[in-house]
């Protein structure tokens, strides 16, 4: 990590949007080309068109597959891809402030959900069948247990979206279990799950100590980077994708200008945005590019830089 007063940090750089938002014409996927119409060009009737993109990966199970988390290049139904689903299906809904798209979609996704739950609602990431297909290499042998990632981001989103199913009600509780040991949340990317839980559950005085807990303690957590620093790791801008999130809070206010400007500065020549990992392959590369791309745009956006 760098510190405020590195040399490196704090440079300014203009963002050049029409050449950003050419990379995303070119080179993302349908899906991410889509989303760019509803979130960038606010283009409302693009809407559909996320779904019928989501729906080609979606699954007889009731899950989602055939690599929509592009470091995964199985075919099956897993966890993982549900997360992602959601996770567009949720901003979707914001942007449009419909969710009956986005419900019926998922109609089956709670019943695949409660088919691979291990412990009592959680569900693992990945299953062990995603070590059949090519994938990246932090995914393994694909043997995880059943964890507050993504059980947690999963359990909110189904909530967020107002899906009643009874797979919610035993995630909950699953998360809930897990939560009374505080060392549960060991990462970033744990923590960013169970935020959105927190965010979603309906008892408020359990959920607001919990939540300002989880956010003093953002600091201490592996992969994450609170200044800018290379390598991989989330940030604020991941955690407070936009000004009025209410997990801006947990951070200083120069630690967000200064990845701002960091994200600013990291546009390649292309006009995309570059991956810190190594995906598996170079179809799994583009793919990512046009995902963390769009997402640049709309941080840079939502904070008034592009």
């Amino acid at each position: 990590m760098t510190s405020p007063t590195d040399p490196q940090a704090g440079t300014s750089a203009a963002v050049d949007f029409d050449r950003a938002r050419a990379f995303i014409g070119s080179e993302g996927r349908i899906l991410e080309r889509r989303l760019a119409q509803v979130h960038l060009d606010a283009d409302r009737s693009a809407a559909p068109a996320v779904i019928a993109a989501l729906r080609a990966h979606l699954n007889p199970d009731g899950g989602f597959g055939h690599a929509l988390e592009p470091d995964a290049r199985t075919p099956d139904s897993q966890p993982l891809f549900a997360d992602f689903a959601l996770d567009v299906l949720d901003g979707l809904a914001v942007a449009t402030g419909d969710p009956d798209p986005a419900r019926d979609l998922l109609a089956d996704t709670g019943g695949y959900l409660a088919k691979v739950a291990t412990d009592g609602g959680g569900v693992p990431i990945v299953l062990p069948t995603v070590a059949a297909h090519a994938r990246a290499e932090h995914w393994g042998a694909g043997e995880f247990p059943a964890g507050l990632n993504p059980t947690a981001a999963l359990a909110g989103r189904f909530r967020a979206l107002g899906i009643d199913h009874p797979w919610v009600e035993d995630s909950a509780a699953f998360c809930w279990r897990q939560l009374e040991d505080p060392a549960a949340v060991a990462d970033a990317h744990t923590a960013l799950c169970v935020l959105r839980f927190l965010e979603t559950e309906p008892d408020r005085g359990r959920a607001e100590p919990a939540y300002d807990a989880l956010g003093a303690r953002l600091g201490e957590l592996a992969l994450f980077q609170l200044w800018p620093g290379s390598g991989y790791g989330l940030t604020p801008l991941q955690f407070a994708p936009h000004p009025d999130s209410p997990r801006r809070r947990f951070f200083p206010d120069d630690a967000v200008e200064a990845h701002l400007d960091a994200l600013a500065a990291a546009q390649q020549a292309d006009g995309g945005w570059p991956i810190s990992w190594d995906a598996p392959g170079e179809t799994a590369t583009r793919e990512w590019r046009g995902i963390v791309t769009l997402g640049a745009l709309r941080v840079l956006r939502a904070y008034g830089r592009a």
